[in-house]
């Protein structure tokens, strides 16, 4: 008879869901220079996009589902966690004109 190749009795645990920073700090993300100064910029996947968000660059809805960016300053004056929180989720084609 021959032989399964495929691994047995090795199954992962779930790991316990991030916080919100580690989330987003992790991930494909990357920094961007703008007039305005350094920005991470992530993209989210449309399967991921859950709720609905308005684009700061055109002031429409970002419809779930919708593939778009989150952006939010790298070089902040008031650290990491205050850039986190005033982080802004924006259709891809309006952060490219901005």
């Amino acid at each position: 008879m021959p032989r399964s190749n495929r691994p047995r009795g090795r199954r992962r645990e779930p790991a316990d869901e991030p916080d919100d920073l580690a989330r987003l700090m992790t991930g494909w993300k990357r920094t961007e220079r703008r007039r305005t100064g350094l920005w991470n910029v992530q993209p989210i996947a449309p399967g991921r996009a859950d709720k609905v968000y308005t684009c700061p660059g055109c002031g429409r809805d970002i419809a779930p589902g919708t593939e778009h960016l989150v952006a939010w300053r790298a070089d902040g004056p008031l650290g990491d966690m205050s850039d986190l929180e005033a982080r802004r989720h924006w259709h891809t084609h309006c952060w490219k004109v901005s």
